[in-house]
């Protein structure tokens, strides 16, 4: 059913007139043209899909429209301000954190929204916090190391 769904998408409202049901991925990709997000697994485990709706890292493979009427959803594309890379993009390229980069804007998502519920992650939690984004490049070490860096510099706010 078509529904009016109002929500804040990279700082800026966004009114889309379509099905709730719809996956937040599908509506980003083809009606919003924001294609950081990418279709892996679509079951919601390699998390490739990864946003940050209201603060938490979401699998938007996953998530329906209609679960962020009234939400903050920011996707890779909504880090980037002024034309310059986010810290936590910057050392993902510092660390070599990228490979083919297909995984990586769920990656960077996923920790985002790690470092917004706990600036200063023990290594443990940044590693049980990544562990459901699959890389099959298998840049773990420097993905660690980049996640890591940030929240040394940055003390931990992303």
């Amino acid at each position: 059913m078509t529904k009016s769904i109002r929500f804040r998408l990279n700082g800026r409202p966004t009114t889309l007139d379509t099905d709730e049901d719809r996956t937040l991925l599908w509506v980003l990709r083809t009606d919003l043209g924001l294609t950081g997000a990418k279709y892996g697994c679509g079951v919601g485990v390699c998390g490739s899909c990864t946003v940050v709706v209201d603060g938490q890292a979401v699998r938007s493979c996953q998530a329906r429209l209609g679960e962020v009427q009234d939400a903050e959803v920011t996707t890779i594309e909504g880090l980037v301000r002024d034309g310059a890379l986010h810290p936590l993009q910057q050392a993902f390229v510092d660390h070599g954190g990228l490979q083919c980069g297909f995984c990586t804007p769920g990656m960077i998502m996923n920790a985002y929204g790690l470092l917004l519920e706990d600036p200063r992650p023990s290594r443990e939690k940044v590693v049980d916090a990544m562990e459901g984004n699959l890389c099959r490049c298998s840049a773990y070490k420097r993905i660690l190391e980049a996640i890591e860096s940030v929240s040394r510099a940055e003390g931990g706010r992303p």
